[in-house]
């Protein structure tokens, strides 16, 4: 009985900071709205963060995976909020970064189609259950990756102002609690992952000790620093070597 709380009680801390920050590109999404441009913005970590969500929904059926109504209710929400930021996106993309962005898109719910008729019409129990964490953990590993940009900047500018301090910290505690979730649950397919997340989570808030007092000698840009776990990232690839600056991509 006190197992099965304790493994619940993590379930709940990690829907709570999954919550947070799926809602922490609010304000991105805010401004692209009211400028009418995604400006410098990536949107491939939101298609990816949107995939992820999809398969762990899908991982999350009582068919596919036992006991996970949680991961279910937290990821059908995610995703809920990752398609209308794509959605957005693709409204106020160019016209090339559109392009880019559906043929993503499709690419990804294609295997997400894929797994989804695969695990339904070929795989029974366990084999069902492998081949859909195994992707729904490959794709999350993917989104948990996608700090190691803005972590790069932090480094090379000696300043953390791109990296929010309350970012970081939903992202050690929400990776933490399913990494728990998922050590107690024996379940391989969220501890993997989510350990990782926690770890990256950890180093985030290690930058964050190491450079929160020094200040950036690049002129800090009109961005609200949600580039961490594909909530926003500034693509530098599209930007002049002056913006590359403003944006703190050296």
């Amino acid at each position: 009985m006190g197992h099965d709380v304790v493994h619940f009680a993590f379930g709940v801390f990690g829907n709570i900071n999954g919550l947070l920050l799926f809602l922490a590109p609010t304000i991105t999404f805010m401004r692209i709205i009211k400028n009418k441009s995604t400006e410098q913005f990536s949107g491939i970590p939101y298609v990816m963060t949107l995939l992820s969500c999809l398969l762990f929904v899908w991982y999350g059926m009582p068919f596919v995976s036992e006991g996970n109504t949680l991961v279910l209710t937290i990821n059908v929400t995610g995703a809920a909020v990752e398609s209308i930021y794509v959605l957005i996106f693709l409204i106020y993309a160019p016209q090339k970064d559109k392009g880019k962005i559906l043929g993503l898109l499709a690419l990804g719910l294609s295997v997400v189609a894929s797994v989804a008729f695969v695990s339904v019409f070929a795989l029974h129990g366990e084999d069902r259950k492998l081949v859909s964490g195994f992707a729904a953990c490959i794709f999350c590993i993917i989104m948990y990756a996608s700090p190691l940009s803005v972590m790069r900047t932090v480094i090379k500018t000696k300043s953390v102002e791109y990296m929010p301090f309350s970012l970081s910290l939903f992202v050690f505690s929400g990776g933490t609690s399913w990494f728990i979730y998922g050590l107690r649950g024996n379940d391989h397919f969220l501890a993997v992952p989510n350990g990782l997340g926690c770890g990256l989570g950890a180093v985030q808030l290690i930058l964050y000790a190491i450079y929160r007092d020094k200040k950036s000698e690049t002129k800090k840009a009109d961005v609200d620093g949600s580039s961490v776990m594909g909530l926003g990232n500034p693509d530098p690839e599209k930007q002049s070597d002056t913006q590359r600056l403003q944006n703190g991509h050296v």
